[in-house]
């Protein structure tokens, strides 16, 4: 049994000035494990226990934890007394927007935040500016962030929104407390693939923009089928409608250009985060320039405000510029390892699931990973709410904690293999898969 004993005492003294312990509650999980350190692929807990990490901090570590490159900038920048000036513009924005817009296909120029939820609120309020309409089209287990808008249907129960409709919608089920009344008239909620509601609301209400991850990875590994992306950019191209790739979590994990340059489609807006700086916190939103330019709108009834003490701090923004240099000088190199890797996962997974007679599919994109214990990949998240065996996930994300594997204890939840991840890794985590179902199956 893991021996948790010092995370316990952290958690139980923190309870005590923190709400829930946690100063973000989608990381209040069990076991209630308090981590000290990373490096590389592996991290540790306050009690010594190791663990090779699969959950990644919700997967913005790519190269790995304290990548020595990325530290080497941040150590530089505090070496140069670089410091946040609160007041003009800096070299470090400017070129981390350079590099940003040269190898983001649809990218012409770009604004930056520190958080992916900020740059899609921001990413919203443009595109409602832009078309002078206020509808927005959100899909069911996507996730965009906390803001009001699209603080909503994530891992919804289907008793909430009922069972699948196409063509049509779903019930806007907010994540949180504290949204107004009136939010929910202007958001419209519908499934992952479906463009057939999407054509039944664009028909019914004035849509500004449609925001979406172009793969679903809030809750596994769901893809777009194929057509579907590219029905989406007719769809919004024809009725002048913004499209929005939210690519905080498949920005730069997937490819130097995103998701968007695997798929071949190109998005109006594009948001950015998690894998830019390797684990420091920014986030960016770029696109259009026509849409971008509302940011400086001469019509003060059309400008749209971007403000931040804290966008572009030059310790993040050099991170980023190191993070993403590193990954263009290396490219090949980078993702042919995480790509192998992660075929190396898969293919290990599937055959030891085979070999214990569980029906399972194991989801991938590159690095990025999850086991779905149905007998196909979903489409959807009614696919997955109906087919998925919850509590059997669950079981084994907590019996791998146990044997020193660290993936998120929350079922669907994506695995993130990084850079720094080794063929020894793999094995090692196929081994004590092994292990685990002997004792769970």
């Amino acid at each position: 049994m893991l021996e948790t004993k010092e995370s316990k005492k952290i958690f139980e003294k923190n309870c005590k000035v923190i709400p829930g312990g946690v100063v973000s509650l989608n990381r209040l999980t069990k076991p209630e494990i308090a981590f000290s350190n990373g490096k590389g692929s592996h991290i540790w807990d306050v009690d010594g226990n190791e663990y090779i990490d699969y959950h990644s901090g919700f997967a913005p570590y790519l190269l790995g934890h304290n990548d020595n490159d990325v530290n080497r900038a941040v150590m530089n920048t505090l070496k140069d007394n670089l410091t946040l000036m609160g007041s003009g513009t800096n070299r470090w924005e400017g070129k981390l927007a350079e590099l940003i817009v040269k190898h983001v296909p649809s990218i012409e120029k770009v604004q930056l935040a520190n958080t992916g939820s900020e740059a899609t609120f921001h990413a919203i309020r443009l595109s409602r500016a832009f078309t002078g309409r206020s509808g927005l089209i959100v899909i069911q287990g996507g996730y965009n962030g906390w803001h009001n808008d699209v603080a909503c249907n994530l891992m919804t129960p289907l008793e909430m929104i009922g069972p699948r409709v196409s063509p049509g919608e779903y019930k806007f089920v907010p994540i949180s407390a504290g949204i107004p009344i009136g939010v929910e008239k202007n958001v419209h909620v519908i499934n992952f693939n479906d463009l057939e509601s999407v054509e039944y609301v664009v028909n019914r209400y004035e849509i500004a923009a449609i925001i979406l991850e172009p793969i679903l990875q809030n809750i596994g590994i769901i893809q777009p089928q194929n057509g579907y992306l590219e029905g989406l950019r007719k769809i919004c191209s024809k009725e002048n409608i913004v499209l929005i790739f939210d690519e905080v979590k498949t920005g730069f994990r997937h490819a130097l250009g995103g998701y968007q340059q695997i798929a071949g489609v190109l998005p109006d807006l594009t948001t950015l985060g998690k894998a830019l700086a390797n684990g420091y916190p920014i986030a960016a939103i770029g696109g259009r320039s026509d849409i971008m330019d509302y940011f400086i709108h001469q019509d003060p009834n059309k400008k749209v405000l971007i403000a931040g003490t804290y966008n572009a701090h030059p310790i993040p923004t050099n991170a980023a510029i190191a993070t993403v240099e590193k990954l263009e000088k290396y490219e090949k190199k980078i993702y042919g390892h995480i790509y192998k890797l992660g075929e190396m996962m898969q293919k290990g997974l599937e055959e030891i699931f085979e070999e214990f007679g569980i029906v399972s599919k194991v989801a991938r994109v590159g690095s990025a990973f999850c086991v779905y214990f149905m007998d196909h990949l979903p489409v959807d998240w009614h696919d997955l709410v109906i087919n998925h065996n919850f509590s059997f996930d669950s079981k084994y994300r907590t019996a791998l904690i146990q044997n020193g594997i660290y993936h998120f204890p929350t079922p669907t939840k994506q695995g993130s293999i990084s850079f720094a991840h080794s063929k020894m890794d793999i094995e090692i985590t196929l081994e004590r898969t092994r292990k685990v179902l002997k004792t769970i199956n």
